[in-house]
């Protein structure tokens, strides 16, 4: 069964009035993580903020879980965007939640190397028109065995 969906993508339209910053190719922008240690039980929200000229944003969000000293515990992975409404020159907020051994929660991979592990995440989000964001780094984040 299908873990349910604490990974979420809650999409907050803005509004904005400097129309220089939409590209046709998205930009993406990590805000936040809501904590730098991560134990057992407990989850990670990331928040990322958007902008794309055609407001096309339905396509994915590539994740990367990034350990440069433990090769085994790297994890990628693609997620569908949900539909939600969208309008030319658009922007948001992405919101990207990992559980840590909580049930039912997308999980993230744990700690494969015998210690901690300080991980990074990375994202690139893609629109309709196959067009990819730069891909954009989180703050370290230790994950405790």
């Amino acid at each position: 069964m299908r873990y349910a969906i604490i990974f979420t993508i809650s999409i907050f339209l803005l509004t904005s009035c400097n129309k220089d910053k939409y590209t046709t190719a998205p930009q993406l922008k990590f805000k936040s993580v809501n904590t730098k240690g991560l134990h057992s039980g407990e989850v990670v929200t990331f928040t990322l903020s958007f902008t794309d000229a055609e407001g096309d944003l339905s396509d994915s969000l590539y994740v990367e879980q990034f350990e440069p000293r433990c090769v085994a515990t790297r994890l990628a992975r693609k997620y569908k965007i949900p539909e939600f409404p969208t309008s030319k020159n658009q922007s948001g907020e992405i919101l990207v939640t990992f559980g840590y051994n909580v049930p039912g929660a997308v999980p993230l991979r744990t700690p494969q190397c015998n210690r901690n592990d300080t991980c990074t995440f990375r994202f690139v989000l893609k629109d309709k028109a196959q067009n990819k964001s730069d891909t954009v780094s989180s703050d370290p984040v230790i994950i405790f065995r």
